[in-house]
């Protein structure tokens, strides 16, 4: 299967550079998977096409602000670190004025500029009145940096809260803005360890919710964090010789007592986000129907071709050409169905991406 196979052109206006006016406003497409038959509605007629006794699967991580902006010391030239995900712990160097090293943290990081930032040097991000050390330590795969992160006292993580900017997508590409804080975040978000937002979950709000438990739709959720890998381009020609990032996921004894249940009785688990599905599909399921809690990390591609275990739906948003995210919509809903939909939500004018517009795959 070739990568080419899943191209389309989408106009760069197109591409959302900002959330909806308000939470849960934006446009819904939905796809029948069986027949083809494609709608145009509002994220709020999304209780029309669920039933009583549908089990909706939610990946309630949260993004942390994992983009640090400062200078390098002592230069002043400026810097700039993505915080990939924390790393094991390093002896820190002896010239690093650390009087308390237990409380200093090493992460994975891209910083930029990478040329000038070799094992050694030292930076210094400070914002809203917090100020966070850095020393570059070794050099990782892929590009990335050992970076050991401390304060001058408090907690690191703390002062990553209040130094750090909410990491935008590449594709937008204006700054981040205070809103961002909480519009690139679901409202069911609990777990802190993305670098990116789950962004099917960004339509739901908690009247929506509770409209959902009414109509008698049950939820229940998992956690996956969202990593860098999640913009990583489809480089190779052929689909199967693709490979995704591992990205860190849990799943619940109560979500997986939920999800055997709604298997074993025959009802539909519709998964909110490519990430969400990718954790369903990952999981073990025994002879008997039954799935257990589990953690780890999920390796899973999926693409056309793939048997789904589980997801029976999907609410997603528009994912960008030849991507492993379109993809997996391809594998739910058929190639030519899903690219047949993007050409109609081109046409009507869809909003795409992570803070664009939704789609519905069900049937």
């Amino acid at each position: 299967m070739l990568v080419s196979d899943f191209d389309f052109d989408l106009p760069d206006e197109l591409i959302a550079q900002d959330p909806s006016p308000e939470r849960g406003g934006s446009r819904l497409l939905v796809l029948d998977r069986t027949s083809g038959q494609i709608e145009h509605r509002r994220f709020g007629d999304l209780p029309a096409y669920l039933r009583p006794g549908d089990l909706l699967v939610l990946n309630n991580t949260r993004v942390f602000p994992a983009r640090l902006l400062g200078q390098r010391v002592p230069t002043g030239g400026a810097v700039e670190c993505l915080l990939l995900g924390p790393t094991e712990p390093r002896p820190i160097s002896a010239d690093v004025p650390d009087s308390r090293p237990m409380a200093s943290q090493v992460w994975a990081a891209l910083v930029s500029p990478s040329h000038k930032l070799k094992p050694g040097a030292s930076v210094r991000f400070e914002r809203n009145g917090r100020v966070l050390f850095g020393e570059v330590l070794e050099r990782l795969p892929s590009g990335q940096r050992a970076v050991r992160l401390w304060t001058d006292g408090g907690d690191v993580s703390e002062a990553i809260e209040h130094i750090g900017h909410i990491p935008l997508p590449p594709y937008i590409t204006r700054g981040d803005v205070p809103p961002d804080r909480e519009r690139y975040q679901t409202v069911f978000a609990r777990h802190r360890g993305s670098i990116a937002a789950p962004t099917a979950g960004l339509h739901f709000t908690p009247a929506m919710l509770d409209t959902l438990h009414a109509d008698g739709v049950e939820t229940a959720e998992v956690t996956l964090h969202v990593g860098y890998g999640t913009f990583k381009p489809v480089r190779v020609d052929v689909v199967e010789a693709h490979e995704v990032d591992p990205e860190p996921y849990s799943v619940s004894s109560d979500t997986a007592a939920a999800l055997s249940e709604a298997r074993r009785a025959g009802r539909r688990v519709i998964a909110v986000g490519t990430t969400t599905t990718r954790v369903l599909e990952s999981l073990q399921v025994d002879s008997d129907g039954t799935l257990r809690a589990d953690s780890g990390e999920t390796r899973a591609f999926i693409y056309p071709g793939h048997r789904f275990q589980l997801v029976n739906g999907l609410i997603t948003n528009f994912h960008l050409p030849r991507s492993s995210l379109l993809m997996l919509v391809a594998a739910l809903a058929g190639r030519e169905r899903v690219l047949a939909a993007y050409r109609q939500a081109i046409a009507e004018r869809y909003r795409f991406y992570s803070y664009g517009d939704a789609m519905l795959v069900t049937g």
